[in-house]
């Protein structure tokens, strides 16, 4: 497997997210719109902490982010009142930008040695770090069209 192709997509993913909601206010990056448990805020923390849960925990490696931000931006949580201020926000959004070339450095370092299979909600088993990466980039499109939806309405 190529990973510097996934990790590109990756990347690009990601940086079409900052560009759609780069001149979002803190406001609007917390606003839940009706019929949604989530924001624009939630999301983004989300991708960052399931990428290293799928990439890191799983290998049996620690992960860049406090306990509590795994916690409280894991699968199925919500934001539950919690409003993310500025400083939470400028961590949250530079994790965003670092952890994918952390990634792949690590990747090509070597660092991921094994896996502890895993079977996603949407019954794809990841049995190592390709399929993990593979899977997150698939998870990362599945929020941006989140994201994408939410953006018109805050």
């Amino acid at each position: 497997m190529d990973i510097t192709k996934q990790a590109d997509i990756l990347v690009k993913g990601r940086a079409l997210i900052l560009k759609l909601i780069g001149d979002f206010s803190l406001e609007q990056i917390n606003t839940i719109p009706a019929d949604f448990n989530n924001n624009i805020g939630w999301n983004v923390a989300h991708l960052v902490v399931t990428q290293q849960l799928l990439c890191y925990k799983l290998s049996g490696l620690e992960t860049v982010l406090s306990d509590e931000m795994i916690e409280r931006y894991r699968k199925g949580t919500a934001p539950n009142g919690h409003v993310i201020n500025q400083q939470e926000w400028d961590l949250i959004l530079k994790l965003f930008i670092e952890l994918p070339e952390k990634l792949l450095a690590d990747y090509n370092n070597n660092l991921f040695k094994s896996y502890s299979e895993y079977t996603t909600s949407v019954n794809v088993t990841l049995d190592g770090i390709e399929k993990a990466i593979d899977f997150n980039n698939f998870h990362e499109g599945i929020h941006l069209g989140v994201i994408l939806a939410l953006r018109k309405l805050v």
